[in-house]
């Protein structure tokens, strides 16, 4: 399976191209609706990915649930990932960081997500999807950098029976769009970069961390609209 690669091309290699997520989030909508990108839901990834996601589902009228996904980080690192992992335990991982660290670290590493994904998924337990059978489906994130959290969301919602898949997300590296591209019937990146070093932040002018507490509430907001 090999999706489309769907681009704004003026956009690509360029920094600060979005205000912040709802700018992203908006434009990102505009796209997917002048492209004819229709779907039954849209599924984002906690935090960012539901501010995001916040602004598509309100500007095309379509409910929103959440994927829990949560990295996979190096021993030595709270921060930078080699894979992931999603709220139904499926595990993508970059095979090469693996040679680069025991079999012992390699499980410390994959317990210690494990435990956050299953702690994020009570937090977020209303908003999940228990069945996407025969659905078509828009995964939505606020950027790719590796692609191992797309990749492990794109997992679970295979299994979970979506019959059309596409990832949809405001800025990704070159690579990440190549890992995901096989993985879905479309991929949209507004902003694609070329680049390295690669960070999802560089494409917005106002970037912070949104705090679990923030994504529940737009989750909250949404369901008041009938829209999660």
């Amino acid at each position: 399976m090999m999706g489309v690669l769907l681009e704004m091309k003026d956009l690509r290699d360029k920094y600060a191209v979005f205000v912040d997520r709802e700018d992203a989030g908006r434009r990102l909508a505009s796209f997917l609706e002048t492209r004819g990108l229709r779907s039954d839901l849209i599924l984002a990834i906690p935090n960012g990915g539901v501010a995001v996601g916040y602004y598509v589902s309100l500007e095309l009228g379509v409910r929103l649930a959440v994927a829990v996904v949560r990295k996979v980080t190096f021993p030595w690192t709270t921060e930078a990932g080699f894979g992931a992992i999603s709220w139904l335990g499926d595990v993508e991982v970059d095979k090469a960081a693996l040679r680069i660290m025991s079999e012992a670290e390699y499980r410390k590493c994959l317990e210690k997500a494990k435990r956050s994904v299953e702690e994020r998924a009570r937090l977020f337990a209303e908003y999940l999807p228990d069945s996407l059978e025969g659905l078509e489906v828009i995964i939505v994130d606020d950027g790719l950098a590796t692609g191992y959290t797309m990749l492990a969301a794109i997992k679970a919602v295979k299994k979970l029976g979506a019959r059309r898949l596409v990832a949809a997300v405001p800025t990704s590296s070159l690579s990440a769009a190549r890992l995901t591209l096989g993985h879905v019937d479309a991929l949209v990146v507004l902003n694609l970069r070329t680049q390295y070093p690669y960070a999802v932040a560089d494409a917005y002018k106002r970037w912070r961390d949104l705090s679990e507490s923030e994504a529940v509430s737009m989750l909250r907001a949404l369901r008041e609209q009938g829209l999660a």
